[in-house]
């Protein structure tokens, strides 16, 4: 599908979002099994306080309409209100929620009733009062969220009802007006409001929710988002096909005069969203997704044209008096993209406290724009990762925070958004997904339909969640011990890590060095000093260590390096003529700012330079970018599997990237990692590290380290 298919520079925010479910098992469906323990319960296993029960109650107390009509939510004044037994709440606190658990594709909905009930539990602890999820969830999703609801009436959770576009195939067609895209929606946004009011039979679908829904969640439903991140180019190009599509003038959406091909089609989706929603009695807001990438606004330093291309703006979709649920604008809004955000000097000029926050600026620009109906930032974030994908305004990069840091970051965007008077802010998201891809490292996977398998710490996408997946080594997984004669090293390995202890005769005291032959050839000799170089006619990939500063740094043989993948002729940046290069990340490819002409060259990132320090997330001084530590005579290292050049370790393939700029890559599969070591300029083989394919993972959850600065946030937002 479209989807799928398409990386761009989009940074994978839509080409990893839920993909409907449309993703469909037409990937691995029914290949994969899974097997979760969970860390997470009790407060002194969570790692946070539980938000105090009491005070004033959140239970819905919905607006009567008449008619056998009720609200649970309207909008007003500008003004999201949540109807409460305790008044009107105008800030509505969440997380975002996917389908899908380590192992499996989005497409194969694999949470079960017992994981929902455990959530579920876990999000009320931490005073979460809103769950938003994109498509319809299986039913028990619903049977669980109403079993939770009346065991907790004065704390509950709300729902945020979202229903993706199932068939993105305007992408490809430019066309949003063809029948395909428009039946799907369609039909999608009915089974949506069926399966919300327990009143919906779906048959067995290939990448879809099925069974039967009899669970009425409506009561806690605080409103509907509907759609996806509009595609800009595919838009301008769809509104240039359409301009004769009629205006909508439904009973309860219509489209301005202003509005576009694209803005008339969605408010005619809207009316088939709010008429299935009146016929039922059940009313709350309604709103549509949008992203920086269409909003309304103009960004002339925007250096990528289809990054201010299209507009999609929600004042050009209107409900008329007698939709009375109510309206809002939903937005998608991250701080690391697009570039406008670094370069347009209207953020980045200092606020009213001299204070400069170019992301803060834009969600002003936003609430502005939409000045008299509610705002809502229904996405933000930035992942726990060891990768990055961009660089992001005040140090809020995409990627390359540890747990704590990631989660402090989230808790002050959290803080912000409420304290621009915004309607909500909704954290993507709740749990780490594996199945996750990003464009920096989506070339170096393949195959690509085995990503799900192996949980990459490059890859910045799949580390989001508050809730973290830790991969587990599978139980018939045996450690392996070589012994040379100047060392002894023990391998292990789970889905994310290969992990080495490595023993030396006496505590280092000069760089160590590990090299690790993955393919044929070799680079002639192994990076590190000059003047004691060391021979080795086979290493691909080279870790050097030095105990007495407590640095590393891995490298890749200049033949294998996967940076060319991601430029295209002309493009590369300058990557020297040694034989290593550091093992890196690209974060951007060279741009040119239009308003200024002002050049940028290509960024990147060096995620081949680790850190000291404890991996065990209890141990003080936690890291969870940290890779080795030195102990005596002991050096203990971990390393992503991406770093020793695996492009799916499930199924045993090793990259082979190509020659030059703008080629794809290759896979070859291995019959292991061959590996070595060099100190006080000797080397010495200690043998291949074997392991065994595997279509199935085992996995624990665990919230992550600093989760209760999260909790605080919500609890202080959560006020009235």
């Amino acid at each position: 599908m479209a989807l799928a298919r398409r990386s761009g520079r989009r940074r994978g925010r839509r080409l990893t979002r839920a993909a409907g479910a449309l993703l469909a098992g037409s990937l691995v469906l029914g290949l994969t099994a899974c097997t979760t323990q969970s860390t997470s319960g009790a407060s002194s296993e969570s790692g946070f306080t539980p938000v105090p029960t009491g005070g004033k109650s959140w239970a819905p107390a919905p607006a009567d309409l008449g008619d056998g009509r009720s609200a649970v939510a309207q909008t007003a004044g500008g003004e999201y209100r949540l109807h409460t037994a305790d008044g009107d709440v105008t800030f509505l606190p969440g997380v975002n929620l996917g389908a899908t658990t380590p192992g499996h594709q989005p497409g194969e909905l694999s949470i079960d009733a017992d994981t929902y009930r455990r959530w579920f539990t876990l999000m009320g602890q931490m005073g979460i009062r809103v769950v938003r999820i994109y498509t319809i969830h299986p039913p028990a999703f619903y049977t669980e969220l109403r079993r939770y609801n009346l065991a907790h009436p004065d704390a509950p959770l709300y729902l945020m009802a979202g229903v993706y576009l199932p068939d993105e195939s305007y992408v490809d067609t430019q066309d949003l007006y063809d029948a395909a895209p428009t039946a799907a929606f369609d039909a999608e946004l009915v089974g949506a409001v069926a399966a919300v009011h327990g009143a919906f039979t779906r048959p067995e679908t290939p990448g879809r929710a099925e069974g039967t829904w009899t669970a009425d969640v409506s009561p806690w439903t605080a409103g509907w988002i509907a759609g996806v991140e509009w595609d800009p180019n595919a838009t301008s190009v769809s509104d240039a096909r359409n301009v004769t599509a009629p205006a909508v003038a439904g009973q309860f959406f219509t489209s301005t005069v202003d509005a576009t091909p694209t803005e008339r089609w969605i408010a005619a989706r809207m009316e088939t969203l709010a008429t299935e929603l009146h016929g039922r009695g059940a009313l709350a807001p309604l709103a549509f997704t949008n992203w920086p990438s269409t909003d309304p606004l103009r960004h002339p330093d925007e250096p990528l044209t289809d990054e201010d291309l299209s507009d999609v703006d929600a004042n050009h979709v209107q409900p008329t008096a007698a939709w009375r649920g109510g309206y809002f604008a939903s937005y998608h809004a991250y701080p690391y993209y697009p570039d406008f955000l670094r370069h347009e000097p209207g953020l980045n000029a200092p606020a009213d406290d001299g204070a400069v926050d170019a992301y803060a600026a834009y969600l002003r620009s936003l609430r502005d724009h939409h000045a008299g109906m509610p705002v809502m930032i229904s996405e933000f974030g930035v992942p726990s990762a060891l990768g990055s994908a961009h660089t992001g305004t005040n140090g809020r990069h995409q990627g390359d925070h540890s747990e704590q840091e990631a989660i402090a970051m989230n808790a002050a965007m959290l803080h912000t958004i409420h304290d621009l008077g915004l309607a909500g802010g909704l954290l993507f998201s709740w749990a780490d997904e594996w199945f996750k891809f990003t464009w920096n490292t989506l070339p170096r996977q393949l195959p690509a339909d085995r990503r799900q398998l192996w949980h990459d710490p490059l890859t910045n996408e799949q580390w989001f969640g508050l809730l973290a997946q830790d991969p587990l080594a599978a139980p018939d997984s045996a450690p392996q011990t070589f012994t040379g004669d100047r060392a002894q090293l023990t391998v292990s390995h789970d889905p994310a890590w290969v992990t080495l202890a490595l023993t030396l005769p006496t505590a280092p005291t000069a760089p160590v060095t590990l090299a690790f032959d993955v393919v044929d050839g070799g680079a002639g000799e192994l990076p590190g000093d000059p003047a004691d170089a060391v021979d080795d006619a086979t290493a691909d990939y080279a870790v050097v260590i030095d105990p007495t500063t407590s640095r590393g740094q891995m490298y890749t043989r200049r033949a294998l390096d996967p940076v060319l993948l991601d430029f295209g002729p002309g493009q590369l940046p300058d990557r020297g003529t040694a034989a290593w290069v550091p093992s890196q990340l690209s974060t951007n490819r060279p741009l040119t700012v239009p308003t200024t002409g002002v050049e940028f060259p290509a960024e990147l990132f060096d995620v081949g330079a680790l850190r000291s320090g404890p991996t065990d997330p209890q141990a003080s001084g936690y890291d969870s970018r940290n890779t080795f530590t030195v102990s005596g005579r002991t050096l203990t290292l971990r390393l992503p599997w991406a770093l020793l050049g695996m492009a799916d370790p499930s199924s045993l393939q090793a990259l082979l990237p190509p020659t030059s700029p703008g080629q794809e890559a290759a896979t070859v599969t291995v019959p292991g990692i061959g590996i070595a070591v060099a100190t006080a300029g000797k080397r010495t083989d200690l043998g291949l590290f074997t392991w065994s394919g595997w279509n199935r993972v085992h996995h624990a959850e665990r919230l992550k380290a600093g989760v209760q600065t999260w909790v605080n946030a919500m609890e202080a937002v959560g006020r009235r």
